[in-house]
């Protein structure tokens, strides 16, 4: 039969449906941050603490072994399937098959059942073969039947069911137990450390043996009826020299060095299943079980346990006391005794509890030798098993000693109305009446040094007792209380203090008030406090709200939390009963929890934290990293080339992270900074896990840390990451930008300097013009005086060419005159020709010849007049005759005259005479003019000479 302890351990049972996973686990492994690996019927399953992933193998099949290996993979063995899973680049474990390694005729090989290490070597235990890897090498070694395969003092050991017990050397398997040297049908199913020099075999229907050197020794187990030939599983050691050892249909067995049963485990006690398939003990010597249904966890290791068996009826625990080798224990129902028989932690005293009385019992104290009991039904002397009546006219709550002016010992109990005094005379307890007038509920009483009694009303205020005098005084926010409500009185450090809400408060005996306690403001600052109470040592354990916490004055004042106990506590009754550091009660809604405060101590070890997950959030979500960097079993730290860096379009991030906090999981707080985003650290929080949506470009690294008491706070835990601009905000981009705005700088610089250069332009043109203006209007009045001057000379220019003309034309006339004249003369010498033809003389006188030769020479004067028209007209017509010359050369003198004639505007008429010749003999003249000249036809003749002498005066 099992035998029950008192302390009831922290049982967490995860089925199934909660690891959404297979029944069965037949493997448990830690990892260094702390996660949980079981070898599940669908795959390996693992576990952070706060979240389950299952990685199946490529075949689907059942995985019943699995180890880490020297070279920090995860090895795993499956159906005719072994390898390892390691991190793949984004940080989710993949598997690699080993099995390709393997020669084809040695590739069936039905399950994996061991795997074990033995430096950098792997072995694989199947039912006919065991099979090494090592430098990517495999080595199989056959049998008709391989039953275990493990490690014992640092030697890799083999069970072959024809040969017995072997071990591995030099490649080879030499024997190590004949099989003639163990029990017929010998099964080992585990080998454990049980001391230096020895380990416990277990198997699976002959018993626990003790293996030492190469012996075999059985360990016989005794008590509680255990069979010593039911299948025994697994066994593993705890931190109080005490062993589990599991089984297939009776649970878990707690045996010490001599093979004595201490405890018996089972469905009693918390497991959803006894048929435990393996076992293990974490980091924290906490034991898992992998079960033949489910996984369940125990609080081994456990400081805090809850009492609350079932004669309790889960009543409410409101006070504890340690009498004469018994435990009694006042609750809403009744009170009770606990028979104590040991000095250590009393939780594990055997759950012998008696009732001795039923009904409200609010308090058992001893004072001054007697265990006086406070009930809704009056005060009672505990005599053994049965209650004395002392006084029952009322409900009592609290009892202190104190003595009077003349030395008498007194009892003050504070009861529903007020304060009563008892004396204690011999065995009898005798009533000495109220004090004063005070008709108050007394639940919180104290008694200071100077035998004045305090109490304090939630309500009301504070109250001063006098004994000896029956006076009392009534405290309030008039006498320095911060406030008239939940003000409670206690005695800590040898002192009456009074806990507010506004920390802690002290007496002023020569201003009768209170003021804040400087020695305790340091430490509680300005807490709302509900509860003190000192223990042996001088700690001082309080409630603040619905919490418990212990200031420990070991090393100087620090504080120390259980957030085990948060909302636990029985709230506005709460009650310490601090036996030593390993016995503390504290009263609870259902019963009482036990503190090993020593144990709690050694227990508070630095948390570990992890990000288990990082999911890029857009359009579909996609893991960035999965828990692992480089090896599955590592510290899980980040190295450089680790850093990803993310396009913009994978700006929206969630960071899921952890902590294998697996014995108080819902007291996991957690505190994140996103650098390079977040200034400050968040706020603590239960949540785990971080959304950050569309962060900018640039360098960043989520760090989160844990904690599970306010001072007990994880080392962080980093994951660094870069976010790369957009293509418009690349540093190509940029440089783009820069050549873009350098050119339109240059541009605007361009424009600018030719808008600059017009203006100066136009400013330039402007003053010109201004200037001009000026010049013109300067020039306009110098013009005006030149015009008067040239208008003079111009005059007497016009003069002079007026009169050179008259001049010329004078000329011009004076030799056509002359033309004329010499026409006539020509005439008169022909009339005188005729005249002598006429006067039929044969011979001429020498008068008449005279006459004609004085005739004739008046011709060459005639023509040399012709000399001088011809000179004076080109000077006037600008060389209009040399220019005709030149250009016809074929014109003769005559035609040149009938030019000049022509140019002069003579008639045709006025040509003949000029001439000389007829009318008709002009326009034949002309006419053979035009054929020289290549006139066309229908050109004038006048107008083609006018045209020429238009060119020359050009």
């Amino acid at each position: 039969m099992a035998q029950n302890f008192i302390g009831q351990r922290k049982t967490v049972n995860y089925e199934k449906r909660q690891y959404n996973a297979g029944t069965q686990n037949w493997k448990i492994r830690q990892d260094a941050q702390g996660r949980i690996y079981f070898a599940n019927n669908e795959g390996v399953l693992v576990f952070d603490g706060s979240y389950w992933q299952l990685y199946p193998l490529p075949n689907k099949t059942i995985v019943r072994s699995l180890e880490f290996g020297s070279d920090k993979r995860l090895y795993v063995g499956g159906q005719d399937e072994i390898g390892y899973f390691s991190p793949a680049k984004n940080g989710q474990l993949i598997f690699t098959s080993l099995k390709n390694l393997i020669l084809k005729a040695d590739q069936e090989f039905s399950d994996i059942w061991d795997i074990a290490c033995r430096g950098n070597e792997v072995f694989f235990r199947s039912h006919d073969k065991i099979i090494k890897y090592s430098n990517n090498k495999i080595t199989v070694y056959h049998s008709h039947s391989w039953l275990f395969l493990g490690t014992y003092q640092g030697k890799l050991i083999a069970h072959d069911e024809q040969k017995g017990v072997l071990t591995y050397a030099n490649n080879q398997w030499h024997p190590f137990i004949d099989k003639k040297d163990l029990p017929n049908g010998f099964y080992i199913t585990s080998v454990s450390k049980f001391n230096n020099t020895s380990s416990l075999v277990t198997s699976a229907k002959d018993g626990l043996y003790l293996l030492t050197g190469n012996k075999l020794k059985y360990f016989n187990l005794t008590g509680l009826g255990i069979n010593n030939h039911q299948h025994f599983s697994a066994a593993t050691a705890l931190d109080d020299s005490t062993y589990l050892v599991s089984t297939y249909i009776n649970g878990i067995y707690q045996i010490d060095k001599k093979g004595n049963v201490i405890e018996n485990i089972g469905k009693k006690e918390g497991l959803q299943n006894i048929n435990v398939r393996c076992m293990y003990a974490d980091a924290n010597h906490n034991i898992w079980l992998g079960l033949d249904n489910g996984i369940d966890f125990i609080a081994y290791n456990n400081a805090v346990k809850h009492i609350n068996p079932l004669i309790f009826k889960d009543g409410g625990g409101f006070s504890t006391a340690l009498y004469k080798n018994n435990l009694y224990f006042a609750l809403s129902n009744g009170a009770y005794k606990l028979p104590v028989n040991s000095a250590g932690d009393l939780s594990y005293l055997e759950s012998n509890f008696k009732m001795i009385a039923e009904g409200q019992t609010w308090n058992m104290a001893v004072v001054d030798g007697h265990l006086l009991a406070g009930r809704d039904d009056g005060i009672f002397d505990v005599l053994g098993d049965k209650l004395s009546t002392v006084y029952n006219s009322t409900g009592f709550w609290t009892f202190k000693s104190l003595k009077n002016k003349a030395g008498t010992t007194l009892i003050a109990a504070g009861s529903y109305y007020g304060v009563r005094l008892f004396e204690h005379n011999g065995n009898a307890i005798t009533d000495k009446g109220s004090v004063g007038k005070y008709y108050e509920s007394a639940r919180f009483l104290q008694v200071d040094d100077d035998n004045i009694i305090w109490t304090s009303h939630p309500y009301r205020g504070v109250y001063k007792l006098n004994a000896d005098n029956n006076q009392v005084k009534t405290y309030t926010m008039k006498q320095g209380l911060p406030s008239n409500l939940n003000n409670f009185v206690f005695k800590v450090k040898g002192k009456v203090v009074i806990a507010t809400e506004k920390g802690i408060y002290k007496y002023d005996v020569q201003t009768d008030r209170f003021k804040p306690s400087a020695q305790f403001k340091k430490i509680f600052g300005d807490r709302s406090l509900r509860y003190l109470q000192e223990d042996t040592a001088g700690n001082i354990w309080f409630v603040q709200g619905k919490s418990l916490g212990v200031v420990d004055y070991t090393a100087g004042p620090t504080i120390i939390n259980f957030p085990e106990l948060n909302n636990r506590i029985l709230s506005g009754f709460e009650n310490v009963y601090p036996i030593n550091a390993n016995n503390v009660f504290v009263g609870s809604e259902n019963g009482f929890y036990h503190i090993n405060y020593a144990k709690y101590k050694q227990n508070i070890h630095p948390l570990k934290v992890y990000i288990r997950k990082v999911k890029a959030t857009s359009t579909t979500d996609s893991v960035l990293y999965g828990g692992y960097f480089t090896y599955v079993n590592d510290d899980g730290k980040q190295m450089a080339s680790n850093t990803l860096t993310l396009g913009y379009t994978w700006s929206s991030l969630q960071f899921e992270y952890s902590s294998p906090i697996f014995e108080e999981q819902s007291n996991a707080e957690y505190s994140y900074l996103l650098e390079g985003f977040d200034k400050e650290w968040s706020e603590w929080s239960k949540r785990s896990e971080k959304d950050y949506t569309n962060l900018p470009a640039g360098n960043y690294t989520f760090k989160v840390k844990a904690r599970n008491h306010q001072n007990n706070e994880s080392a962080v835990a980093c994951y660094a990451f870069n976010i790369n601009p957009p293509w418009y905000q690349s540093i190509l981009a940029y440089i783009l930008y820069l050549m873009v705005i350098a050119g339109i700088l240059y541009y605007l610089y361009k424009l600018q300097e030719k808008r600059h250069i017009i203006k100066q332009q136009k400013e330039l043109l402007s003053q010109q013009q201004k200037n001009e203006e000026e010049q013109k209007q300067i020039a306009y009045l110098h013009q005006l005086e030149l015009e008067r001057s040239e208008k003079e000379v111009v005059k007497l220019k016009n003069e002079m060419l007026q009169s050179e003309i008259e001049f010329k034309t004078s000329e011009l006339a004076s030799s056509a005159l002359n033309l004329v004249q010499k026409r006539e003369f020509l005439l008169k010498v022909k009339d005188e020709l005729q005249h002598l033809q006429k006067s039929g003389k044969d011979m001429v006188e020498t008068s008449e010849i005279k006459k004609i030769l004085r005739l004739l020479a008046g011709e060459n004067k005639i023509n040399e007049e012709w000399e001088q028209f011809s000179i004076h007209f080109d000077k006037v017509h600008s060389g209009f005759l040399t220019i005709i010359k030149d250009r016809y050369p074929s014109i003769n003198q005559q035609e040149l005259k009938l030019c000049a004639y022509l140019i002069m505007n003579l008639s045709s008429k006025e040509i003949a005479q000029m001439m000389a010749i007829s009318v008709r003999g002009v326009e034949i003249s002309r006419y053979r003019l035009r054929k020289k000249l290549q006139m066309p036809t229908e050109m004038n003749l006048f107008e083609f000479l006018f045209n020429i002498q238009r060119e020359l005066m050009r």
